[in-house]
C-alpha cells in the first residue's frame, strides 16, 4: 500500500546512500548477500559496506565484465550478489555476461546501474546511458525497475533480495524528489495510478514521476483531466492497468529518461497496437542521440525532459 507524499518540492535521501543502507540491513540478516563495485566505492558510497562487512564486499575494478562473471560465480554457489555501476557500463558494457552467466544459466544477480540518462551529469556522453532498459527488457525472465526517489527505491532492493533471477534496478545516486510516504509498499509487475483523470494519459517512471505529476497538475489548471501512473516496474509490465486506463483517453504519452527506442515507450505502443486500442499515442524520451557533458539540470533541458516539454508534446497531440 502506498501514500503520496505532502510536499513534493522537497528531496529525501541520496540513493546510493539509500541502496547501501538498505543492503546493510539486508546483509545483517543474510550472511549470503554480497556486494561488489566496480571501482566507484567512494561516489556510490559502498565503502560503508566494506568497513562492516569486508568478507562480504569485492571491490572489482575497472573491470565490469569480470564483476558479473563473479556475481554469477557466487550465485552458483549459494550467494545472492549485489552489483553496481554507471548504467552503460552495468548493461551494455556486460551485455553477453548478463545474458549468459546470469539469466541463461540460472543465476542471481541484482543490478544498480545509477546515474541513468541526464542524471550522468558531467561525466558526458561516455557515461550516459538512454538504452539499458531496452537492452535488459530482452532478457529472458530478467525483472527491470526504475525507481521514482528514496523510498521507492529501497522497497525495490528488498524486493530483490528475496527472488532469484537477474534483476536490474536503474536510479540517480544523488537525491530527487520525494514521491511517496515512508513506509510505502509495491508490487512488481503493477503499475500505480498516482492521479485519476479523463483527458490524458501519462505512462511514466523513475525520477521522471515528479515532473509528470508537475505536469498533470499544470494541466488541470487549463482544463484538462490528466492520469498518471507510475510504471516503476518495466518488466514485467502491467499490461492490464494500461488497456484500463488508456480506453476513452483523448491521448496518450509515455515519459522517459531513456531512448523512445525500447524503453517504457515501447513497450507501451507493443501493448496499445496488439490489443487494438485506437487512442492518438506519443513517445516522448530521447530520439537518436549520444549524451553530452552539462549539470543534470542542464541535461534535462537539453534533452526535452522538463514538465514544460512534457506539456507541450501534450497539447501537440491533442491538435
Amino acid at each position: 500500500m502506498y501514500k503520496l507524499t505532502e510536499d513534493r518540492t522537497k528531496k529525501g535521501k541520496e540513493l546510493r546512500s539509500v541502496f547501501v543502507d538498505t543492503l546493510l540491513k539486508l546483509m545483517a540478516t543474510d550472511e549470503n548477500i554480497v556486494a561488489l563495485d566496480g571501482d566507484l566505492g567512494g561516489a556510490s558510497k559502498f565503502t560503508e559496506i566494506a568497513k562492516t562487512y569486508s568478507d562480504r564486499f569485492i571491490q572489482c575494478g575497472i573491470s565490469e565484465a569480470n564483476m558479473v562473471g563473479v556475481s554469477a560465480g557466487m550465485s552458483t554457489v549459494g550467494f545472492k550478489p549485489f552489483m553496481h555501476t554507471f548504467g552503460p557500463f552495468a548493461t551494455r558494457r556486460v551485455y553477453d555476461q548478463i545474458y549468459l552467466s546470469g539469466a541463461y544459466a540460472g543465476n542471481t544477480i541484482n543490478i544498480y546501474g545509477s546515474d541513468p540518462g541526464f542524471c550522468a551529469g558531467p561525466n558526458g556522453g561516455t557515461h550516459t546511458t538512454w538504452e539499458d532498459v531496452a537492452l535488459m527488457r530482452a532478457i529472458p525472465n530478467a525483472i527491470v525497475c526504475d525507481a521514482a526517489d528514496a523510498v521507492q527505491l529501497a522497497w525495490i532492493i528488498e524486493e530483490f533480495a528475496k527472488r532469484e533471477g537477474v534483476h536490474y534496478i536503474r536510479a540517480n545516486r544523488k537525491a530527487c524528489r520525494n514521491v511517496y510516504q515512508e513506509g510505502s509498499t509495491f508490487e512488481l509487475g503493477k503499475g500505480i495510478l498516482l492521479k485519476e483523470g479523463s483527458d490524458v494519459l501519462i505512462i511514466t517512471a523513475g525520477q521522471l514521476v515528479s515532473d509528470a505529476l508537475d505536469c498533470a497538475q499544470n494541466l488541470e489548471k487549463q482544463n484538462l483531466s490528466v492520469s498518471v501512473i507510475d510504471m516503476f516496474c518495466i518488466k514485467p509490465l502491467d499490461v492490464d492497468l494500461i488497456l484500463k486506463e488508456a480506453k476513452g483517453k483523448k491521448a496518450v504519452v509515455t515519459f522517459e529518461n531513456h531512448s523512445i527506442t525500447g524503453g517504457l515507450g515501447s513497450a507501451v505502443a507493443e501493448v496499445l497496437a496488439e490489443n487494438q486500442i485506437n487512442v492518438p499515442f506519443k513517445r516522448h524520451g530521447v530520439n537518436e542521440r549520444f549524451g553530452q557533458v552539462g549539470t543534470p539540470e542542464f541535461l534535462q533541458k537539453e534533452f526535452k525532459l522538463t514538465a514544460q516539454d512534457l506539456e507541450e508534446t501534450i497539447k501537440t497531440l491533442l491538435k
